[in-house]
């Protein structure tokens, strides 16, 4: 089944609507850390609501950890640096979609570990999304292909 990892999220809300997400489509998510804030239940409530309970959430303590757990399967990393139509990409049952910290995305040493990397094209000069709206399209895409 594919799962979700967020790399280092800033924002507490995001987080919480990333195990929302999680939570309605039945996918497992993996938090990288460090992350950006204390963790802090109550904030990240406020976005997920009473879905966090029935989120199934993984920490892992950095990359290597999340890497180590990951082996064998395919990191897909959701970025704006790529060339690659989310459209346009070939998605497996168990691949894991990864989204980059809100402030700086996703280092060097992480795109370089990755098996793909998918963009959503704006529209004009537009940059991008929020993270969680992002993730929520190119993760619809990816179950519709693999379902």
């Amino acid at each position: 089944m594919i799962e979700l990892a967020f790399f280092q999220p800033d924002i507490p809300q995001n987080v919480g609507a990333m195990m929302r997400l999680c939570a309605c489509l039945g996918l497992r998510l993996h938090i990288i850390e460090p992350c950006g804030f204390p963790w802090n239940l109550k904030k990240i409530q406020q976005s997920g609501m009473d879905y966090v309970d029935n989120a199934d959430v993984t920490r892992h303590a950095d990359w290597v950890a999340f890497q180590a757990y990951a082996e064998g399967r395919r990191i897909i990393l959701m970025t704006t640096k790529s060339a690659q139509s989310y459209l346009d990409f070939a998605f497996e049952d168990d691949d894991i979609l990864l989204a980059g910290s809100e402030s700086s995305g996703a280092p060097d040493y992480v795109h370089h570990a990755v098996n793909g990397r998918v963009v959503i094209p704006m529209y004009g000069t537009m940059r991008s999304l929020n993270i969680v709206n992002a993730t929520a399209m190119i993760t619809g895409e990816a179950l519709r292909q693999v379902r």
